[in-house]
């Protein structure tokens, strides 16, 4: 990953993160504010339930008070303590009922047995339980001919003599009941009416009658009726989410504690949830444009920054590769950027002033070193061929019969001589003139195998003779080399390796093929060289032979990098040594791939 795309990775992992916890945090803040409000607008209508209840209660207990005073229910009262015929007044409690506005009432005997029942005529002699007469209205669940029904309940107790009767009166908790209060718009409020038989939807009863989806309010029910306390949950009526409605279960319980119906207040998530959705789409939008601008900025810094440093990058590799020409253009930079491309442009001006320096230094070395090893070489067949001369003219004075003999072994000599300074004088020659490689596709299996076979019958014939190996790579592919050129540096390396083992031993040569390249190792079982010398052994005019001009290396690496291949040295006094030549299996000249 490049700087550009890491500066636009970052600039866009800001926006995101950065819009991401702008949108939450309003998000949340958001919600904790309807929360709130509903929590606030819940106990509101909570309080104004109970205040409502308080004054049906109020009134119910009112209008049985005034019943209670009435004549007509003091004489019922006085007959009955006259032993008078109950059933006589079977359907008094509908008449009451209807002349006070009651939905309920009962007229119970000193017993509890049923009198008269506005609301059940049927059971009349049945016994309920005698009420309180404290004048506080209570819930209760009542019976009814077609199911159970909640209402709000008081009580009154009618004393004449020694006879006492009980009335039982009350209003409907209902749909009306729910009408009654002043509920905010899009405020749900449900009544639930607990049954005998479980959950039935027919007793889920709202403000505008049934409820479509009674089954979606069961659970909360439940739970309210589980801990008998105030329960809050989000109900969603709909598959659409902005109908859900924070719902609150209130359970109502009559006097003995049992819970006899459920006010359920739902306050609507509509605005909720279209504000955030708003938000949601707010933060889309703007991390977009905070992407889009990253997209730029990033462009801008990297067109400011990143273009002139990858420019130095480039000339830098440029460099590193030999070419110490390259020049940086600071173009429109400025500040630190302008300054290290002026910079780079100094030192690559310096470095080429001392290359010139070093390369100035190094030819008038290696003259002088050409000058000495000239010297070296030439003087040990001049100082014979000098003797000889010396010899000659002393025997010119000699009998001609000596001077013959002796005539004959120096002109041997000196021809000898005269053979070594040319063959000195050939391989500087060679050593100066090195042919560029003349590339073809070619196996390096089959020049080690010709390299094997030249060499063949040398290795044999020696006083001590040497075993040549060969361990070549199986499929061995055709790269673009100059068979010639690698054909004599590797007899270089086989003419080395054989002078290593005065005593014998083996020569292995292994070819293998890497991803890029094509590697040949020759391996032997000699003396080995030291560390000191490994790091030397390539350099001009060194040798560790007591004959030699040690140009053989230095001409087998010279013709390994012309091809662009490297070639390194592995040894351990005594334990042989190993010559590893890495070529590349395509190369730049010809472009040639294998």
């Amino acid at each position: 990953m490049n700087l550009r795309q890491r500066l636009l990775l970052m600039f866009s992992l800001t926006v995101i993160v950065a819009v991401a916890a702008v949108a939450y945090v309003v998000s949340l803040r958001t919600r904790e504010a309807f929360a709130q409000a509903d929590q606030e607008r819940t106990s509101g209508l909570v309080a104004q339930f109970h205040r409502e209840f308080d004054r049906r209660g109020a009134e119910v207990t009112l209008r049985l008070d005034r019943m209670s005073a009435s004549e007509e229910v003091n004489r019922v009262a006085f007959d009955l303590g006259q032993h008078g015929e109950a059933s006589v007044y079977l359907n008094e409690a509908g008449t009451l009922a209807q002349q006070y506005g009651l939905d309920f009432l009962e007229i119970l005997g000193a017993d509890g047995s049923i009198i008269s029942s506005a609301q059940w005529p049927a059971r009349f002699g049945y016994k309920e339980t005698v009420p309180e007469t404290n004048g506080v209205a209570f819930l209760k669940k009542e019976e009814l001919p077609q199911g159970f029904t909640v209402g709000l309940f008081a009580a009154r107790s009618i004393h004449s003599g020694d006879t006492t009767i009980y009335l039982v009166g009350g209003e409907r908790v209902d749909r009306g009941f729910l009408q009654s209060l002043a509920t905010p718009t899009g405020t749900q409020i449900v009544l639930y009416r607990v049954g005998e038989s479980g959950f039935q939807p027919q007793d889920l009863v709202g403000l505008d009658g049934t409820i479509a989806t009674p089954e979606k309010y069961q659970p909360l029910i439940k739970l309210a009726m589980e801990r008998r306390g105030e329960v809050s949950a989000i109900v969603s009526p709909t598959s659409d989410r902005k109908d859900s409605l924070f719902t609150t279960a209130i359970p109502l319980m009559d006097r003995a504690g049992t819970v006899v119906s459920v006010l359920l207040i739902g306050s609507p998530r509509r605005g909720l949830i279209t504000l955030q959705d708003h938000i949601r789409a707010v933060a889309l939008t703007v991390g977009g444009l905070g992407i889009l601008l990253a997209i730029g900025v990033s462009l801008w810094i990297t067109g400011r920054v990143t273009r002139p440093i990858v420019e130095l990058a480039a000339a830098s590799r440029q460099v590193a590769a030999g070419d110490w020409n390259v020049t940086v253009s600071p173009h429109d930079a400025s500040g630190e950027i302008a300054d290290l491309a002026e910079a780079f442009n100094q030192m690559t001006a310096q470095m080429r002033e001392q290359r010139e320096r070093v390369l100035q230094a190094e030819r008038v070395a290696a003259w002088r070193e050409l000058a000495r090893r000239l010297a070296h070489e030439l003087k040990n067949p001049l100082f014979p061929l000098q003797l000889t001369v010396e010899n000659l003219v002393k025997a010119r004075e000699m009998a001609p019969g000596e001077f013959d003999e002796i005539f004959h072994e120096s002109t041997t000599t000196l021809m000898a001589e005269i053979q070594n300074l040319k063959t000195i004088i050939q391989r500087f020659s060679d050593f100066s003139k090195m042919p560029q490689p003349q590339l073809q596709a070619v196996r390096m299996n089959d020049i080690v195998e010709r390299v094997a076979t030249l060499h063949e019958a040398v290795l044999k014939n020696r006083e001590h003779p040497v075993e040549m190996r060969l361990e070549l790579a199986a499929e061995m592919p055709a790269i673009p080399v100059d068979p010639d050129l690698l054909h004599r540096a590797l007899s270089n390396l086989v003419l080395n390796a054989l002078d290593a083992m005065p005593q014998g031993g083996s020569i292995t040569i292994n070819t293998s093929v890497r991803e890029e390249t094509v590697r040949i190792a020759v391996s032997d079982t000699g003396t080995g060289l030291t560390k000191e010398e490994c790091e030397r052994l390539f350099t001009p005019y060194y040798t560790t032979k007591q004959h030699g001009t040690g140009l053989g290396l230095a001409i087998v690496q010279s013709v390994i990098t012309d091809h662009g291949g490297t070639i390194g040295v592995e040894s351990t006094p005594g334990q042989g040594a190993t010559f590893i030549i890495d070529l590349p299996r395509r190369t730049a000249a010809t472009g040639v791939t294998a």
